[in-house]
């Protein structure tokens, strides 16, 4: 089995070459008469050059190469390492593509089929929020935003990504105190409400803590993948006692993705790595929120989730009169991520909620969500306030 990928060079830099550096560099390198003995065994872990060709419309090149799945250890880690490693140091390149074998790495423990059966909720997108503010909120605080929000039918919300273990709200107390509330709006309305706890800690104690917050009743988990390392997921999602969702965040990937001619594209690193390193669900922003994003790199990321049937979790700046293209892009294998979009509706939080209904409602008897057409109620006012 081979692992294609595929690399893109500027003009000015001489494509051809650079691929033989890389089949070469990044795996065997080179060897001389007295490892003749040895040179079937060499060229078996040594890479090809599958094709070398040039865009005349850009001046790209892209070269695609194939490495032996045998030369790595079926993580992401040591795949990063052959693909890019030092060659990452070595000028101008971007990695456009990573094409691995359906067995590499993790599928996810749960993924889209899995968060929806822990949901109940088979038909519609779902409805995600963000605590909100970000830090300072007392874990009772936390509680009661999640009450309010949960009792309008919210199905999953999330710490913020940069809220650790800090002891205005130690991750553990958050928990407990939400916890509660998750446990009541069982009891009362027989729904149950995900909270994905953002789990952090150095990596002797990361696991230790994951584990420990699944068995004082966390439903879901947040992870910085790209800041605590792939290796940090694939542990966790391959731990048969974190037994709850993955959700993955983004955070960092501009640093990795964003030049256009250094790093990998966002479709490798949100789409393809996070796939088959056991994420359930991905967080990246949508091309139509409020991050810059290019629309043809979502919509890859897209399609990779869903063919490892990984949940795509559009964000930044989702509100609800975004909704009826997220459904044209997305079906209804969405989660829609809404930080502001819900907790800064001018009616207050739940409202926030309601009005993310409402628009699904509409859309799905094929209803004008114009300003004029919309009926006073939280709908009409979120539209008012973000637009549509």
């Amino acid at each position: 089995m081979t692992i294609e990928v595929d690399y893109r060079f500027p003009a000015g830099v001489d494509p051809e070459k650079q691929a033989k550096i890389i089949a070469v560099g990044q795996t065997v390198g080179t060897w001389d008469a007295r490892f003749a003995h040895r040179e079937a065994a060499l060229r078996s872990h040594l890479a090809e050059v599958a094709s070398v060709e040039t865009e005349a419309q850009t001046s790209y090149s892209i070269a695609t190469i194939r490495f032996p799945e045998a030369n790595v250890e079926n993580d992401i880690s040591s795949l990063l390492t052959m693909i890019f490693g030092k060659y990452s140091m070595a000028g101008a390149a971007k990695i456009v593509a990573v094409r691995l074998p359906k067995t590499y790495g993790l599928h996810p423990k749960l993924g889209i089929s899995g968060i929806r059966e822990r949901l109940g909720v088979f038909n519609r997108p779902l409805i995600m929020a963000i605590f909100k503010p970000a830090l300072g909120l007392s874990a009772t605080d936390h509680a009661a935003i999640l009450a309010e929000v949960a009792h309008a039918g919210l199905d999953i919300i999330k710490d913020d990504e940069i809220f650790g273990d800090l002891d205005i709200a130690p991750t553990i107390e958050r928990l407990k105190a939400c916890r509660q509330v998750i446990e009541e709006v069982k009891q009362t309305t027989g729904r149950t409400v995900l909270y994905a706890v953002n789990v952090t800690g150095t990596a002797d104690k990361l696991l230790e803590k994951a584990r420990l917050l699944v068995q004082q009743g966390a439903n879901a988990l947040l992870l910085n993948v790209l800041t605590y390392g792939f290796s940090v997921l694939q542990a966790l999602a391959s731990d048969p006692e974190i037994n709850v969702p993955i959700f993955a965040h983004p955070a960092l990937a501009g640093a990795m993705c964003a030049a256009p001619d250094y790093g990998m594209a966002y479709s490798v690193v949100l789409g393809t790595l996070m796939a088959h390193a056991g994420a359930d669900a991905v967080l990246y922003p949508a091309h139509y929120g409020s991050l810059p994003f290019d629309p043809v790199e979502e919509g890859k990321i897209r399609d990779i989730l869903h063919s490892r049937g990984v949940f795509p979790v559009p964000s930044a700046g989702i509100h609800p009169g975004i909704v009826p293209k997220a459904l044209v892009d997305y079906g209804q294998d969405v989660i829609l991520n809404a930080g502001t979009g819900i907790m800064d509706h001018p009616d207050g939080a739940a409202a926030g909620v309601q009005a993310f209904f409402d628009v699904l409602q509409r859309v799905s008897k094929g209803e004008s969500l114009t300003l004029e057409a919309l009926p006073p109620g939280p709908l009409r006012h979120a539209v008012e306030k973000w637009g549509n």
